[in-house]
This record gives structure tokens, C-alpha cells and sequence, in this order.
């Protein structure tokens, strides 16, 4: 067989083997570039301006040009890179459609329960050892019922062990009782320990855990009106605690976020945490420190926040500040400005008035701190506000997409929100048809903050600081948010 030859049949044999290579590369594209667009319509992604209409024609373009070229058998080098650039595309638009329509998912699944950790605990001294060496516990069950009942609950399933309650004022009377008879041993909820520490530092070296359950409770849903997507109020709710972002606790920021498109105007209503109102739904409607509310479940701070304004909040977002404050050292951290000198009681770390850079431990001193601010908890409120606003620009920018999987990771563990996706995706799609910038403003419920003079309905027997709502300031601000809602 003469050389011509060979060579002539090894280049038919390429060009064989290339066909083949382009249909199995066909097969691929198709399968994506067709997930790619069913997640698109499904999901509403992209729904701007008949975009996702175009780039669903462009991916089927594709395919016919690739299928016509590759059953005729011609250009097949220009077809090979023509699937393999499309099929890296789509690949890559599928993986970041689905990435975020996940972190969504799961920030709305975390968002429709709270747990609540319940646990017996006895005096770290103490002899008992298990649920089997007690018939009692004691329990204030006037302010934790339905959690009380739970766990007694699960004992009697579980371990086959009926316990009876000793009735006490509150978690902090069980405390004080504890400590004087190592012979018994209390009820705890885990919402519930940061306000011992409050009275009692170090509470938690001194007693011992003999059970623990956790107790799930559903989450009101989104009240969404026919109106919603144009006006419609969030509230925004940081803890600052670790475990699962569904745990329930105090929440240290509140606010309320008031959203209209059509005059593309923000209003950021902030309550301070200390605010002497009346707590709803497990508060039992009774005056306390808005923060406490939180230990009832989100729906409490809610309620609290409806009854106080007069106004239907229709989605929530909560924060975790300890994790989501992570999430700046993977963006390469932040600048903000401040206003005023300080030093946090976290950290130590020293911030000088004008521009500062913050990483992660030092952006958590920046949002903690209050003790320090001239106008304490609504200065700690602003600040919180412009840490927020600095990393959602930096998670917006380009560079960002370098720590993709791992921002998206964590934003998935330190934010749920009860806003639907497809609400969500509606949002995004309406500014980006929309464009412009919205105009921010913001404003703090003032009054008069004492120490011992009024009493906490979930912790009776402590000193605790509180702020006396100023009347003239509430109405205003509810004046505001109303006039906020109905484009003025």
C-alpha cells in the first residue's frame, strides 16, 4: 500500500472519529442547553426585556446550525468548537442558575421552621446523672408552656419516664433555685440562656446537661398581596449567635424595610433592641425588651413590629452576623465610614473617624459595639447598616465570582428569608427592566433609656436596661412609613 494511501485512509479515519466526537458533543449540548432553559422559564430567570426568550433561541440556534452541519458532515473542525464553546456556556450558565435557585431553596426551607433546643441540666456537682434519677423538674411554664410540654414529651416516648414540673416564675428563679438544692434539676431553653448570662456571666460553667431535644414549630407563611411586588415591607433581623441560622433567639437588630418601586424609595425603620413594647404571640402581649420577643420565634418579632406601626410586614430575612460576617473575608474584606471614634468591647480593635478597612473579626467588633457610641444602640444600628450595605456591594461586584461555591455556601447558612423564589426573581428581573437607583432613607424610634425602673415580663426578678418609647416619636415615624407606602 503506497504512503498516499495511508495517509489517505488515517485522515478519513480522523475525520470519522470527529464526527462522532461532534455528535456525542450534540447530544451533551442539547441535554444542558435544554435543562438550561426549562430552569430558566421555571424559575422566571432572566424574564427582562424578553431576554430569556432570546437566549432560549440562541441555544436552540445552536443546535440546529450543529445538528444540519454535523448530518451533512461538513465543517466538522468548525463544529467541534462551536459545541465545545456553546456546551462550556451553557454548562456554566446551568451551574450558576441552579447554584443560586438552590441557596434560594434553601434559605426559604430554613425560613419555615425555628427550633428551639430544650434541655435538662442539673448542677455540674450534682450526682444525678440521667433522666432516670428524677421525678421532677423545675419550669416555668407560664412563660414556656408549649416547649415545656414538648420535651416532658419526648422523655415519657423516649425513655419511658414521666416527670412532673415544679412551677417557677421564671428560667432565672430555676437558676437561683438550682443553686441552692444540687438534689434537683430545671428545664432550659436555649433562647432563653443569653438572657441568664445577662444576670448570671457564668451561668454556663456551673451546670450540666442530662437531655437535650429539639423542638420544631412552624413559621407563618409570606403574606403576599395582589400589590406586594410593588410596595411591600421586609423585616430584617440580626442574631448574632452560632448552630443553625434557625435557632431561636434575641434578635439585636430589627428592622423594617419599606420597598416602593414605583418611586423607587427605601425607608429603613430601626427599632432598637432595648425598646420597651409590647411582645406578641409567646410574650402574651405583655411589655418587654423588643429583643426578647425573639426568643418566642420570628413570629413573634413580627407581630410585635406589626402591632407597634400599624402596618402588614409581608416577608422577613433573618441574619446571622457571625456567619454572614465571614463572607467579607472571602470577598477580600470592606471599607465603611465612620463617623465617630471608638473601641470595641469585641476585639479591642480601635476605629478612627473617616474610612476604615474591616475584615471579618473586626467588621463583627464594628456591628457589636454600643457601649462606646455616643447615642448607643442606634448608633450600633447605623453602623450595622453600612457593614451590610459594603459587603452586599462587594458580593455584587465581578470579583466575587473567583469564591463563587463558597460565598454561595454561606449565604445559604447565615440568611433565611420566607420571600417565595419566584417572588424574588420577579424583583430582580423588575430592576433590571427597570433600572435607576433607589433613594435610601432611614430612621430610629427615640426614648429614654433607664436601668431597674421597668420590668421585664421574661425576666421579672433582673435589672435590666430598657428604653421608654417617646409617643411623639412613634407616630412619626409610623407617619413616614405610611407616607413611604403611598409614593409621598
Amino acid at each position: 500500500m503506497s504512503n498516499q494511501s495511508r495517509r489517505s485512509r488515517k485522515k478519513k479515519s480522523n475525520s470519522n472519529n470527529l464526527g462522532i466526537l461532534n455528535l456525542g458533543l450534540l447530544l451533551l449540548y442539547a441535554i444542558v442547553a435544554t435543562i438550561t432553559v426549562v430552569m430558566m422559564f421555571t424559575y422566571n430567570i432572566l424574564n427582562v426585556s424578553s431576554l430569556n426568550i432570546i437566549i432560549a433561541s440562541v441555544l436552540a440556534g445552536i443546535f440546529i446550525l450543529a445538528l444540519v452541519l454535523v448530518v451533512t458532515k461538513k465543517a466538522k473542525v468548525f463544529t467541534l468548537l462551536l459545541l465545545v464553546i456553546s456546551l462550556l456556556s451553557s454548562s456554566a450558565a446551568l451551574y450558576i442558575s441552579k447554584s443560586t435557585v438552590d441557596v434560594l431553596d434553601k434559605m426559604n426551607q430554613t425560613a419555615s421552621v425555628s427550633e428551639y433546643e430544650m434541655t435538662i441540666v442539673v448542677p455540674k456537682d450534682s450526682t444525678i446523672n440521667s433522666v432516670a434519677d428524677i421525678t421532677s423538674v423545675l419550669a416555668p411554664t407560664d412563660n414556656d408552656q408549649a416547649n415545656i410540654d414538648a420535651l416532658v414529651q419526648d422523655v415519657e416516648t423516649n425513655k419511658g419516664k414521666t416527670l412532673s414540673l415544679d412551677k417557677v416564675e421564671s428560667y432565672q428563679k430555676a437558676y437561683e433555685n438550682l443553686l441552692t438544692d444540687s438534689s434537683k434539676a430545671m428545664v432550659l431553653n436555649s433562647a432563653y440562656a443569653n438572657l441568664l448570662e445577662l444576670t448570671y456571666p457564668d451561668y454556663a460553667d456551673k451546670l450540666r446537661t442530662i437531655y437535650t431535644y429539639k423542638v420544631e414549630k412552624e413559621v407563618s407563611a409570606a403574606k403576599e398581596t395582589t400589590s406586594s411586588t410593588d410596595v411591600f415591607n421586609v423585616y430584617i433581623s440580626g442574631i448574632d449567635t452560632f448552630g443553625s441560622i434557625s435557632s431561636v433567639s434575641r434578635s439585636d437588630v430589627n428592622i423594617i424595610m419599606t420597598v416602593n418601586r414605583k418611586t423607587k424609595k427605601v425607608l429603613l425603620t430601626t427599632t432598637p433592641r432595648d425598646s420597651y413594647v409590647k411582645i406578641a404571640d409567646g410574650g402574651n402581649d405583655q411589655y418587654d425588651k423588643l429583643t426578647h420577643a425573639g426568643i418566642y420565634g420570628v413570629d413573634a418579632s413580627i407581630h410585635t413590629l406589626e402591632n407597634l406601626y400599624g402596618i402588614d410586614i409581608n416577608y422577613y430575612a433573618r441574619l446571622n452576623f457571625t456567619s454572614f460576617l465571614k463572607l467579607i473575608d472571602l470577598v477580600g474584606g470592606v471599607e465603611v465610614t465612620n463617623n465617630q471614634e471608638f473601641t470595641s468591647l469585641h476585639g479591642n480593635y480601635h476605629f478612627p473617624v473617616g474610612q476604615v478597612y474591616l475584615d471579618s473579626d473586626k467588621a463583627l467588633g464594628f456591628v457589636r459595639e454600643r457601649y462606646s457610641l455616643t447615642n448607643g444602640d442606634h448608633d450600633r444600628g447605623k453602623n450595622q447598616e453600612k457593614v451590610i450595605a459594603a459587603l452586599i456591594n462587594k458580593l455584587a461586584s465581578v470579583n466575587s465570582l473567583s469564591n463563587y461555591n463558597a460565598i454561595i455556601e454561606g449565604l445559604s447558612d447565615s440568611i433565611q428569608t420566607n420571600m417565595p423564589v419566584d417572588t424574588m426573581m420577579t424583583l430582580a428581573n423588575a430592576q433590571l427592566d427597570s433600572g435607576g437607583s433607589y433613594t435610601v432613607k432611614s430612621q430610629a424610634l427615640e426614648g429614654t433609656g433607664s436601668t431597674g425602673e421597668l420590668t421585664s415580663y421574661a425576666m421579672p426578678g433582673a435589672s435590666l436596661y430598657m428604653m421608654k418609647v417617646d409617643d411623639a416619636s412613634l407616630e412619626q415615624m409610623k407617619a413616614k412609613i405610611q407616607s413611604t407606602m403611598e409614593g409621598n
